[in-house]
């Protein structure tokens, strides 16, 4: 087998730092989605849920659990436009 220069074969890694704020863009974002959905919305239990995922949990959580915990307030507050848009 040839020589491999082992920089060659890894993919560029973000920082930490760019990582960091991807995720607390993408938050913003979601924190704005669920803003959108209306006063019909805030009656919906799922409604607080969100909002706890997106700044509790959010904040408890480490690096890694942030971007599991971004998903799941994203597929919650997808659930709850949908189900707005039925009633």
């Amino acid at each position: 087998m040839p020589k491999r220069n082992p920089s060659e074969s890894k993919s560029p890694r973000q920082s930490f730092r760019a990582r960091y704020d991807a995720l607390e863009q993408r938050r913003e974002d979601l924190i704005a989605r669920l803003g959108d959905l209306g006063e019909k919305a805030q009656a919906n239990p799922a409604h607080a849920r969100a909002r706890k995922l997106l700044n509790e949990t959010f904040r408890g959580a480490s690096l890694v659990q942030r971007a599991a915990v971004l998903e799941a307030a994203s597929w919650l507050i997808t659930v709850l436009d949908r189900s707005m848009t039925l009633l």
